[in-house]
């Protein structure tokens, strides 16, 4: 019998990057993205905006499956209570397997470590399974910006959804 190996959520070093970015492009989806395929040149992962630091990666015996960045909405002091999940990718052969719910979880704590009280993301109206991973975490729509986006010709809504750490 063959024991499958266990996934570990762990920060972002500066050496994931390149990995990183590849996962970043083979799971670029018009079901979550609002900006075009990526192209060449790459854009490097990591820059001064989007720091090691800020990224939980799921990985397996060294393979990187996914990753979730949760980081300050704002600089403002007002709402530094708050942290947003600004980015979450599974690997396409990872997918079904649990890592994005593992992935959300590790955020959730991350957060509360970090002192917040309340997390929030935004994700696109037609992306039924984001959306339902979300609530079954005890994410709840907050709002929506009806047709914030129009992606292949089509109007899409921009769901903001929230809830509270405590």
């Amino acid at each position: 019998m063959t024991v499958p190996q266990t996934v570990v959520i762990r920060g972002a070093r500066a050496g994931d990057a390149e990995p990183l970015g590849l996962l970043d492009r083979a799971a670029w989806s018009p079901l979550h993205a609002v900006l075009p395929p990526p192209s060449e040149p790459y854009e490097p992962f990591f820059d001064e905006r989007h720091r090691p630091a800020e990224y939980l990666v799921a990985e397996r015996a060294g393979l990187l499956l996914g990753y979730v960045r949760v980081a300050r909405p704002t600089p403002l002091d007002s709402n530094g209570h708050v942290r947003q999940i600004q980015g979450l990718a599974v690997a396409g052969e990872a997918r079904g397997q649990g890592v994005g719910r593992a992935l959300l979880r590790a955020a959730l704590a991350k957060a509360r470590a970090d002192g917040a009280t309340r997390i929030t993301l935004r994700v696109l109206g037609h992306n039924v399974p984001a959306r339902a991973l979300y609530e079954a975490e005890g994410f709840v729509v907050e709002g929506v910006l009806p047709g914030e986006f129009v992606l292949a010709g089509a109007p899409v809504d921009d769901v903001l959804m929230g809830r509270s750490l405590s």
